[in-house]
């Protein structure tokens, strides 16, 4: 073990032992309960059984369900998942595959086997992870890779810990040419720019619901804070138009606390209110989405959609491909570096500030249903990946 990777690993452990006392008592959240004994104490997560598969690492939901289309093109059964998150870990499920939370690096050194490949998704850089499956025999693969302006200065910073990492990379697949640069910057090699594989995912609905007769606007993957900014503009737009709120929030732990916020409001505004899990339909003024997996159902009855985790600097925006796919009105935020590579290729979007929510609203009566410009096809990147040598 050389001398770097040796600290390295002493401090992956010392920060476990501070950490320790935190990883019990969030075990006990039901956020928490399966991820972290999973990924911190190997808790119905061993090693997987076989060697010389393809293994995808994701994050969490949105990278899981990037996979679909990837997966669709790779003739191997033998295909391995490892996430971060649990809806990740949800998502990558329902895929016919060996599916596994990520450990802590800590643990890294004695969980992985060898794979043909290790296919890294978006911005999951974990030292470990690339130093053992390099170590091991596992050709190590970044696809969709990209680094955020919000992050950028951060990684140049510690440019020579990045530099070290991405030795371990064979090949990078850049989601643009900003991305390419910030990764040479890093010290990395063999990158080629690809565009984002999310335009690649085939969209579509699971159920069929009816359309209403009042216009409809969904507030998808909200997050904290965001949620009382929308309904205070809803309340004011419907005071000129005949609509119906459904609200989407991102994390089924807020479930509970948006439902209490939307009685408030409901009740000083005397409109009605329903939650989704108890009644399933959309009738009530204001409706409560305590599900996941529904949103795409959603976006295909609603007619502005406004797209959260953009209100907020600490996020960085969602997926709207989606809901311009399905010929929503798309309002977000201002603070989507996150998904500023998507949003290149959806036109017709208002980005606006918290308290501009109701203008937004007002003027998307005069403007067209938002639209998707551009597809990729990922079937030569992913015989490209597969032919490395």
């Amino acid at each position: 073990m050389n001398p770097f990777l040796l600290l390295y690993y002493v401090l992956s452990v010392v920060l476990y032992l501070i950490a320790l006392p935190l990883l019990v008592y969030l075990s006990f959240k039901q956020k928490y309960k399966k991820s972290i004994p999973a990924r911190f104490f190997l808790f119905n997560n061993p090693k997987f059984e076989k060697e010389d598969g393809i293994w995808f690492h994701v994050c969490s939901l949105g990278e899981a369900k990037a996979l679909k289309p990837i997966l669709e093109l790779v003739k191997t059964k033998d295909i391995k998942i490892t996430t971060i998150t649990q809806t990740g870990q949800n998502e990558a499920k329902k895929y016919d595959a060996d599916v596994r939370f990520l450990p802590y690096e800590m643990l890294l050194p004695f969980w992985i086997k060898k794979q043909k490949f290790l296919v890294v998704l978006e911005a999951e850089f974990w030292y470990m992870l690339f130093v053992m499956a390099r170590r091991r025999g596992t050709r190590v693969v970044m696809l969709n890779a990209r680094i955020s302006d919000k992050s950028v200065n951060k990684y140049l910073q510690f440019a020579w810990f990045y530099k070290k990492l991405l030795a371990n990379v064979e090949m990078i697949y850049a989601q643009s040419e900003v991305d390419k640069n910030r990764f040479l910057a890093l010290g990395a090699k063999n990158i080629e720019v690809i565009g984002n594989i999310k335009l690649a995912g085939k969209i579509s609905k699971t159920k069929e619901y009816q359309k209403s007769r009042q216009e409809t606007i969904v507030a998808a993957s909200t997050h904290e804070g965001e949620e009382e900014s929308i309904l205070k503009s809803f309340v004011e737009y419907k005071k000129q138009v005949d609509a119906k709120l459904i609200v989407v929030p991102r994390h089924p732990e807020r479930f509970v606390g948006v439902y209490e916020l939307l009685k408030k409001y409901a009740k000083e505004n005397s409109f009605s209110l329903s939650k989704f899990s108890e009644i399933q339909n959309f009738e009530a003024e204001i409706v409560l989405v305590d599900a996941m997996g529904e949103l795409n159902n959603i976006y295909n009855i609603s007619d502005i959609a406004i797209v959260g985790g953009a209100f907020r600097k600490d996020v960085g925006g969602h997926n709207p491909l989606e809901p311009a796919f399905f010929g929503c009105k798309i309002i977000t935020g201002k603070h989507f570096h996150d998904q500023k590579e998507l949003y290149k290729y959806v036109h017709h979007v208002q980005y606006v500030e918290p308290d501009e929510i109701h203008k937004a609203l007002i003027a998307t009566k005069d403007l067209p249903p938002s639209m998707v410009e551009q597809k990729i096809d990922l079937e030569p990147i992913i015989k490209k990946i597969l032919e490395i040598k």
